[in-house]
């Protein structure tokens, strides 16, 4: 079984809407985990996908929430 592709996608949200934001989030397919973060990001999530066109798929649909300001996606490649 081949391993699955993984990603983390650090986002900034407007003032006020990381909760409601990240629950959003939970509901993308491809989402596994969703944490808000106190820092330069106000959430982090990680993503594991099947090919890379799927974490693709997932972080346009992230970025189309409405209150996304920026996302910043880390391809993540298993150490052996």
């Amino acid at each position: 079984m081949a391993e699955k592709t993984m990603a983390f996608v650090l986002v900034v949200v407007s003032v006020g809407l990381e909760y409601d934001i990240s629950r959003k989030m939970k509901d993308i397919e491809g989402i596994k985990e969703v944490y808000t973060t106190y820092g330069s990001w106000d959430i982090i999530a990680k993503i594991e996908a099947e090919s890379i066109k799927d974490i693709e798929k997932a972080v346009i649909a992230i970025r189309k929430i409405n209150g996304v300001e920026y996302t910043e996606t880390l391809l993540c490649n298993p150490i052996e």
